[in-house]
C-alpha cells in the first residue's frame, strides 16, 4: 500500500516559523514534523510515499530527497495553487495508483503504529478517530461498530485525527481543482462506506505555537 503525506498547508498560525519554513519542516524536538511520519511510515512497512505541496514546497523537496535516507521512496506532487485536502489528493491520484492508499496530514504527531492500516479496507473509507482535543470539543465524526457517521446525537463524538486510509472511487466525479475532502466523506458515510476505529495513543495537531511546544514537551519527556 502507498501512502501519502498532505504537507500543502501555509501554517498561518505558525506565524513567523511558516513565513520561512514550509510547515511540515517545523521542528519538534530538533526534528521535522514530517520526518517523524516517513521513520515510523518505514518502520510500519510504507516505502512508497507521494507528498504533495505549496508553499515553499521546495524547501521540502530540498530537505527529504528521494526519501532513500529514510528506507524509502518519495513522489511529489506540486500544486501551483492551494487545492486543499481533497483537491490536493485527487491531483495526486495518477501516483497513488487504483488501490486504497493511505493518507496522513503532515502537521500531526502521533505515536500511532500505521502498521495496522495494511490491512484491506471495506468500503471507501477508513477513518481513525481520536479523542476530542480542548481546541475541538465537539468533535467531529460518531464511531459505532466500526462504522463513522456524521454525528450521531445519541453517540459522542471523536475527531477525525488527520490518518486515514482511502480508496480511489471516493474520488469518483471529482473535477480538477481546489476542494474539501469532507462532504465526500459524509456522502460515503450516508451509504454506509466508511469504517474508523479509535486511536489508542498520543496524538496532536500541531496548529499553533501552544501545541507545538506541548509535542516538544512530550519528545522531551520521552528522551
Amino acid at each position: 500500500m502507498k501512502a501519502m503525506i498532505l504537507a500543502a498547508g501555509k501554517g498561518e498560525r505558525l506565524r513567523p516559523l511558516t513565513l520561512t519554513t514550509p510547515k511540515p519542516l517545523v521542528r519538534a524536538g530538533g526534528v521535522p514534523l514530517i520526518e517523524y511520519h516517513l521513520r515510523a511510515l518505514a518502520a510500519a512497512g510504507f516505502t512508497e510515499i507521494v507528498i504533495n505541496h505549496a508553499w515553499l514546497g521546495q524547501q521540502i523537496e530540498e530537505y527529504l530527497g528521494d526519501g532513500s535516507q529514510y528506507g524509502v521512496s518519495i513522489q511529489y506532487s506540486p500544486e501551483g495553487e492551494p487545492l486543499e485536502t481533497g483537491g490536493g489528493i485527487f491531483r495526486a491520484l495518477p501516483l497513488l495508483g487504483d488501490e486504497a492508499f493511505l493518507v496522513v496530514n503532515g502537521d500531526i504527531w502521533t505515536d500511532y503504529d500505521f502498521s495496522v492500516l495494511h490491512q484491506p479496507i471495506v468500503g471507501l473509507a477508513h477513518l481513525v478517530l481520536a479523542d476530542n482535543p480542548a481546541h475541538h470539543q465537539d468533535g467531529d465524526f460518531s464511531l459505532v461498530d466500526g462504522q463513522v457517521h456524521d454525528g450521531r446525537p445519541d453517540i459522542a463524538t471523536l475527531t477525525y485525527s488527520g490518518i486515514a486510509v482511502l480508496h480511489p472511487q471516493l474520488f469518483e466525479g471529482c473535477c480538477a481543482g481546489a476542494f474539501k475532502l469532507a462532504p465526500l466523506l459524509r456522502t460515503a458515510m450516508a451509504d454506509g462506506q466508511v469504517t474508523g476505529e479509535h486511536l489508542n495513543g498520543v496524538w496532536v495537531d500541531v496548529g499553533t505555537h501552544e501545541r507545538l511546544a506541548e509535542v516538544d514537551a512530550l519528545i522531551e519527556a520521552r528522551r
